[in-house]
C-alpha cells in the first residue's frame, strides 16, 4: 500500500510539474507561488466552491482538492489539510469511482442522491468551515452557514432536475447531465483558485438559477414523492 501511495504521489507531482513547469526552475517556482498560497478572496471562493460542489459531487470535490494539495499545486489551510491524508484520498477516490458510475444510471442516480442527502449538506458546511476556520470561530461559523446553504441549494436543484430527467426512458440526457456536473466541479475549483472574483459572480448567478429551477420543479417533485410513497405502501392501483 505504501508503495502504491508513493507512486501516486510522484505521479501527481510530475503532472503538476508538467502543467506549471519544472518546480526547480524559476518559472516553475513562480507558478507554484502564484497558486500555492490562498489569499482571503481565494479562501472565501474555495469555501464556497466546496459547499456548493458538496451538494452534488461531494467526493469529487474532496478528492480533487486533496489531490491538488498532494501534488503541490496548492497549500491547504489547516482545517482542510486532512483532505490530503492518504487514507482520506483513498476513501474519497473509491467513493468518487462508485458515484461516477452510479450517477449515470437512470433511477440509480436518484436513489444514490437520496442516500447521500444526509451527508452532503453537513459535509459542505464542515468543509467550508474548515477553509475559513483558521481566522477564528466566527469565520468558521460563517463558513459553515455559507457551505451548508450552498450544499442544500445544489442538492435540491440536482434532485429535482434528475427527477424530471428520469421521467424520460432514454439515458442520453441523464448521462449528459452527469458529465456536465463532473466538469462543473473541476471548472469551479480552477476558477476559485485562480479567478476568485469571477467565480463569486458566476456562483451568485448559478445559485439564483438553481433556486428558480428548484421552485419550477417543486410541484413535479411533490408528485413524484407522493407516487413513490403510494408505491411503497402498496396502495398503487392498477390502471
Amino acid at each position: 500500500m505504501e508503495a502504491i501511495w508513493t507512486t501516486l504521489t510522484h505521479w501527481l507531482q510530475g503532472l503538476g510539474s508538467g502543467m506549471g513547469g519544472d518546480p526547480a526552475s524559476p518559472a516553475g517556482e513562480a507558478a507554484l507561488r502564484a497558486v500555492g498560497q490562498f489569499d482571503f478572496a481565494q479562501l472565501m471562493a474555495l469555501a464556497a466552491m466546496l459547499g456548493w460542489a458538496s451538494g452534488f459531487r461531494l467526493y469529487a470535490a474532496v478528492f480533487l482538492v486533496g489531490a491538488a494539495a498532494t501534488a503541490g499545486w496548492i497549500v491547504l489551510p489547516p482545517g482542510l489539510q486532512v483532505l490530503e491524508h492518504p487514507a482520506m484520498l483513498l476513501a474519497s477516490g473509491l467513493l468518487l469511482f462508485i458515484e461516477f458510475f452510479a450517477d449515470k444510471i437512470p433511477g440509480v442516480d436518484s436513489v444514490w442522491d437520496l442516500l447521500q442527502a444526509a451527508i452532503r449538506i453537513p459535509a459542505g458546511a464542515a468543509l467550508a468551515a474548515g477553509a475559513l476556520g483558521a481566522d477564528g470561530a466566527t469565520m468558521a461559523a460563517v463558513g459553515a452557514l455559507m457551505g451548508g446553504t450552498l450544499a442544500a441549494t445544489s442538492q435540491a436543484a440536482k434532485f429535482t432536475t434528475r427527477a424530471a430527467i428520469n421521467t424520460s426512458p432514454e439515458p442520453a440526457t441523464n448521462l449528459l447531465a452527469s458529465l456536465t456536473e463532473d466538469g462543473l466541479v473541476v471548472l469551479a475549483f480552477w476558477l476559485a483558485a485562480t479567478h476568485p472574483v469571477m467565480f463569486g459572480v458566476l456562483l451568485v448567478a448559478v445559485v439564483l438559477l438553481m433556486w428558480i429551477v428548484t421552485w419550477a420543479l417543486f410541484k413535479f417533485l411533490r408528485k413524484v414523492f407522493h407516487t413513490l410513497t403510494a408505491f411503497l405502501s402498496g396502495t398503487t392501483k392498477a390502471a
